[in-house]
């Protein structure tokens, strides 16, 4: 917990998008890191053992009744809420916009994106923890880049 504690929490924000849940989820990986840790067969470092179970973790709360409900209540309350021009612009000051257009890519490809960047993990290594070939982990990398070239105006550097 001490060496992927802070990681695997931005991984689950990453996911998410509420720190709430986030805290939940990431207790509730390491309670399962901790119950599964004799069946790890060391078939893949740990680190990546652990990235699939935080994955595999936020996948299923993305599914959950709890989430969906969670996230329309949300939705419906900021659509009522009135905003100040103070808050947009303290609001607009606080945010990053390469992390606000990661967070916005379908999360196929910011899982990607946030794995070989953010977690600078190897093609091999995301293919292994997202069940994909290196080929298809490159090619969500390059449709990522692509949708984050069209919205932040040539940001990336093809390489």
């Amino acid at each position: 917990m001490l060496m992927y504690g802070e990681e695997i929490k931005r991984l689950v924000y990453s996911y998410l998008k509420d720190w709430a849940l986030t805290e939940d989820v990431t207790q509730d990986v390491f309670v399962t890191i901790y119950l599964k840790l004799d069946s790890f067969q060391g078939n893949s470092d740990i680190k990546t053992w652990i990235y699939r179970i935080a994955i595999n973790k936020c996948k299923d709360m993305l599914k959950s009744w709890k989430y969906k409900k969670l996230f329309l209540t949300t939705q419906f309350f900021s659509l009522i809420e009135t905003k100040t021009p103070e808050f947009y612009l303290i609001n607009g000051q606080q945010k990053d916009k390469v992390v606000q257009a990661i967070f916005d890519l379908p999360i196929k490809y910011r899982e990607v994106i946030i794995l070989y960047y953010y977690k600078e993990l190897k093609i091999n290594e995301i293919s292994s923890l997202l069940g994909l070939s290196p080929s298809g982990v490159k090619t969500r990398l390059l449709r990522a880049k692509k949708t984050l070239e069209k919205d932040l105006g040539g940001l990336w550097d093809e390489k």
